[in-house]
Parts: C-alpha cells; sequence; structure tokens
C-alpha cells in the first residue's frame, strides 16, 4: 500500500499522459497482488462476468422490463437488480448457470420495478460510506472482497476469515440507511 502512495505521490509531481498511465498500471497490480484470487481466477471470473451479462441480455424482453447487474468472484455469480416478472428473474438464473466457469449462481434480483436514479444515487453513497468504515478498520481487507450495494441491500462477496467476514458485515449493517446484509462469501480456515 505505501509503494502505491509512494507512485500517487510521484505521478502527481509528473506531468502528462505517460504518468496517468504507470498510475493506473500500479494501481491495477496493487489491486491484483493483494486479491487472494490468482490472477488467472481474476481473468477467468472477468471473461465470466462478460459471458453471463451476454447470456442474460439475449433473453427476449429482458432490456424493457428489467435491470439486471452481474457480478463474479472466484467463480460464484452474483445477479442483482429488479425484474417485473419471475420468469425473467428465474431466466436469467438459468442462463448465467450455463455459463462454462460458473460453480454457482447467487440470485438476489427482486421482484418489482428497477430503481429510479435517486435509489441509485442512495447506494453509491452507502458503498462510499461502507468502504470509508472499512478503510479504517484493520480487520477488514478491503482490497480482498468486492462491495456491491442494490436498492439499500449490501452485497459481501470474497474470500475471507470468519473474522474478517464478521468484521465486514458488523461494519455494514450498523451504516445507517442499509436494510439488509447478505453474504456472498467463502470462508477460509
Amino acid at each position: 500500500m505505501l509503494r502505491v502512495l509512494l507512485i500517487l505521490l510521484i505521478a502527481a509531481q509528473m506531468s502528462g499522459c505517460v504518468s496517468v498511465v504507470a498510475v493506473g498500471a500500479a494501481g491495477t497490480a496493487a489491486v491484483s497482488a493483494s486479491d487472494r484470487r490468482t490472477v488467472g481466477t481474476q481473468i477467468d471470473d472477468k471473461t465470466t462476468e462478460a459471458r453471463v451479462n451476454a447470456a442474460i441480455n439475449d433473453i427476449p424482453n429482458l432490456d424493457e422490463n428489467a435491470a439486471i447487474s452481474v457480478h463474479v468472484y472466484n467463480g460464484q455469480v452474483l445477479l442483482t437488480g429488479q425484474a417485473n416478472q419471475q420468469t425473467l428473474i428465474d431466466a436469467a438464473s438459468q442462463a448465467a448457470s450455463q455459463v462454462a466457469h460458473v460453480d454457482k449462481v447467487h440470485n438476489q434480483v427482486r421482484l418489482g420495478k428497477p430503481i429510479p436514479a435517486t435509489a441509485t444515487m442512495n447506494d453509491i453513497w452507502l458503498g462510499t460510506k461502507i468502504r470509508t468504515l472499512m478503510t479504517a478498520n484493520e480487520d477488514v481487507p478491503l482490497l480482498k472482497l468486492d462491495l456491491i450495494v442494490e436498492d439499500s441491500e449490501v452485497f459481501i462477496m470474497g474470500r475471507l476469515t470468519k473474522q474478517e467476514a464478521r468484521a465486514a458485515v458488523e461494519i455494514a449493517r450498523n451504516v445507517q440507511g442499509v436494510v439488509k446484509v447478505v453474504r456472498v462469501m467463502e470462508l477460509l480456515d
């Protein structure tokens, strides 16, 4: 982490596009290096996420009747969002489960109309508050988890120890405005 800060400080004193590219690459390398997944698994997860998105986007009438987001961590797929028909929710889950490298699908799509922009802005605000609190807590390895906020529900994905998971959930559930915390994680011994 100290190296990343040092790189950012040096980059701030340099000018031009080269420094921005260097900082971006260094930041990506720092995040990849601190992740508990191998680099190969991280790449597989990004590829799987794109394939699941494509499979879900092929569902007829989905665009007009649903807003579904896809998140993949270590082969586990988390579907969030809303759909106004249960058949679309089921079809999304089915489409995701048929994609290669998907070990499990966690379908958390809610029945209802897609949330308005104001709710999305609130989700961004909640996510920022939670990440800030997690950053300040040494028991939570923020770079080793994915935090998703959808309609005031918080989803925590990652490979965490029991202590890390408890700390992350405790922080998230105590942020004002959070209505539910869902653990979508693998617990390490």
